[in-house]
């Protein structure tokens, strides 16, 4: 009987420098993590590397021009100043209202802030780290069952995603929230396969995780998370059941214990909720960040979705569309080909193929979030659909290799059109895409050469290959597949490595026009690593009109020029010279000033180191301050001074502006700012 010997001991080699290796145990592991396991192919672990640096440059290149979000990064800071405004994810650090967001991407940010300083890279560092390290999982996942060919391509195309490379180069929360999906993913596709129940808690844990980092978005691959584990789990039904049920309890508690906590503090005692309508964080979850996003305005609940979209109109065709095609569309075509011709492929397997499983997770994950992007009615932004890359990324790479396959040993009357096809398609419609942008500069003409040359090289190539039985011919011809599918992204993608993006509506490539239109600062930076500095850039963005969201600032604000930080939400210009009086008369106040919106508080915050009051929150809709709040604030002398406009101001509470322009002292060198005393509360 044969048996399988251990691998001989290493010989001194000209790469250990002519030493004999470590022991066995240590020593194959470290040659393991740069070279892979011996049934890999030699090239498989230094493409891995490659791919991963690749992916850290896209995101970290030139961190001095990432501007962020400067409403994520004034509850940042505002949360390195205070673990109150930290761990209820405040705006302020006075705890006057929070973000309208759970706070764990504001956590993981807010924890490399404090260990390493406040500044522009300390920020960037978790998402980066999510970036790449979703690039590496999702490579894990795909190799696992397609191997290492598959696992490659599908490890560039997320790398490459335009889209996920302008988000991972900002501050908004949704890098940790796709590396977070992919761990529950992969957690899920172990218990599928070991019949365990821990990796299923697990997958549980960390979509809950996923769910305090953006709430229901995480939710949009649970019905594949359930379908995928109650049909191809290695268990009988009964116990799958069973299982499912103990790891939606999991799921339950990991999403909802930061809620239930916030939810029973008494309102006076935490921030206001921003966002919600009525001060908790359940109705933020079923309203602004639940179906408000799906239905829009006209939802009975969670109206405050506005339905202002930077992503055009909702229907099927959206993500084709020219403000979305450049950003995720390149690989949808051949992805969706790719599934089906895979399903198809996996069509007889047992019921618990671990290759139609996976199948049918990435399918699934892509066509779920493809319809809820396409069709929502709320608000959106193109950078949401970061979160589809790795099922996009996943099918593009599983679905080359079973396609190539299935060409090469299939019958061709069958198959022998299904991958030129599908290669013809896309290339088609990545030239497409590019021809929109045509004159935008050198790299998308190239591109477009590229893609189209390589394509129609690829297509030949493939078909000569067949009818010739040159296996070499046809094998050349799938790589040049690859170059013509990923030039246009590639193109995208280093333009948004290589520019300044909106950090509060980030997007790749030129500017394509309307709301969902790149380029621009998204607010003032902190420089340095020592807090907010005394900059004087504002909040900038690309928004145009519409209701007012977390990527459109509203009207009157925008670039003010040199010395401002943008508008108090009510039309008066807040310069630098009126942050400098404020300082200096805050006279103990705990907020330094008391403004109408987010967008002109956050910019405060960063400018002033100094607590900054937003009366109604993002949109000004917010009822954090009322009237007996305000004379409460006033009377203990916890604020002193508050903007106002003439006309009331835009989202301003009327009864508020009129009560402090009645019994506040009118600071006369800045119109619409007012001084308010423990004296002038009757």
């Amino acid at each position: 009987m044969t048996t399988l010997a251990p691998p001989p001991a290493p010989t001194p080699t000209a790469q250990d420098g002519g030493h004999r290796a470590a022991p066995p145990a240590a020593g194959s592991r470290l040659r393991r993590l740069f070279t892979g396991a011996p049934e890999d192919p030699r090239w498989a672990r230094p493409a891995l590397w490659a791919i991963l640096v690749l992916a850290t440059a896209l995101y970290a290149w030139n961190l001095s021009s990432v501007t962020g979000n400067t409403f994520y990064d004034a509850a940042v800071y505002s949360g390195t100043r205070s673990w109150k405004a930290f761990f209820f994810g405040a705006l302020d650090s006075g705890s006057f209202i929070t973000v309208d967001k759970p706070p764990f991407a504001l956590w993981v940010m807010g924890l490399s802030a404090r260990a390493f300083g406040y500044g522009t890279w300390q920020l960037m560092l978790p998402m980066v780290a999510a970036g790449t390290g979703s690039v590496a999982l999702l490579y894990r996942m795909v190799k696992r069952d397609f191997g290492a060919v598959a696992a490659t391509i599908a490890g560039l195309a997320l790398t490459l995603t335009p889209i996920t490379v302008a988000i991972t180069r900002d501050t908004n929360p949704d890098p940790v929230l796709v590396f977070l999906m992919l761990l529950g993913a992969a957690a899920l596709m172990k218990a599928v396969r070991t019949g365990r129940l821990m990796p299923l808690v697990w997958s549980g844990v960390a979509i809950g995780f996923a769910f305090n980092t953006k709430m229901m978005q995480a939710y949009v691959v649970l019905p594949v998370f359930f379908l995928v584990y109650l049909w191809a789990a290695q268990l009988g039904l009964g116990r799958r059941i069973r299982n499912l049920a103990v790891g939606t309890v999991a799921l339950v508690v990991s999403s909802a214990w930061w809620m239930v906590i916030v939810d029973l503090v008494p309102a006076s005692s935490r921030p206001y909720i921003g966002g919600s309508t009525d001060n908790t964080v359940w109705d933020l979850v079923i309203g602004y960040n639940g179906f408000g996003r799906i239905f829009g305005a006209s939802s009975s609940v969670g109206s405050q979705g506005n339905g202002a979209s930077f992503g055009g109109e909702a229907g099927l065709y959206r993500l084709f569309n020219s403000i979305m095609g450049g950003q995720i569309s390149w690989l949808i075509p051949f992805a969706l080909v790719a599934l089906i011709g895979g399903l198809v492929l996996r069509g007889r397997a047992p019921r618990t193929d671990p290759k139609r499983a996976a199948l049918l997770l990435w399918g699934g994950w892509f066509v779920l979030h493809y319809l809820t992007f396409a069709l929502a009615e709320g608000t959106f932004h193109p950078y949401y659909v970061t979160a589809m890359a790795p099922g996009v990324a996943a099918l593009a790479g599983i679905g080359g290799v079973m396609l190539y396959r299935a060409f090469r040993e299939g019958s061709f009357a069958r198959w022998g059109w299904v991958l030129p096809g599908a290669i013809a398609v896309s290339t088609v419609w990545a030239v497409v895409l590019l021809q929109r942008v045509s004159g935008s500069g050198t790299s998308y003409t190239v591109a477009e050469v590229v893609a189209g040359v390589a394509g129609a090289v690829a297509v030949t190539g493939l078909l000569l290959g067949r009818f010739t039985g040159r296996q070499r011919l046809t094998g050349i011809a799938a790589l040049t597949a690859v170059v013509a599918l990923l030039a246009g992204p590639a193109a995208y993608s280093a333009s948004a490595a290589s520019s300044s993006t909106n950090g509060t509506n980030p997007t790749a490539g030129p500017s394509t026009g309307g709301m969902g239109g790149g380029g621009g600062t998204g607010g003032q930076r902190p420089s340095g690593s020592g807090g907010p500095s005394g900059g004087t850039s504002g909040a900038t963005g690309s928004g145009t009109s519409g209701a007012p969201s977390q990527g459109q600032p509203p009207t009157g604000t925008g670039s003010t020029g040199k010395g401002s930080t943008g508008t108090g939400g009510t039309g008066t210009q807040v310069s630098s010279a009126m942050v400098s009086y404020l300082k200096k008369n805050q006279d103990g106040a705990t907020w330094l000033v008391a403004v109408a919106t987010d967008q002109t508080a956050s910019s405060l915050i960063l400018e002033s180191g100094q607590p900054v009051i937003s009366m109604g929150g993002w949109s000004g809709s917010d009822d954090a301050m009322t009237l007996a709040k305000l004379k409460s604030l006033v009377k203990s002398g916890k604020l002193h001074y508050i903007v106002v406009s003439s006309e009331g101001g835009q989202s301003t509470n009327s009864e508020i502006s009129t009560w402090v322009k009645k019994n506040g002292t009118a600071v006369s060198a800045y119109s619409g700012l007012y001084r308010l005393d423990a004296s002038d509360v009757g």
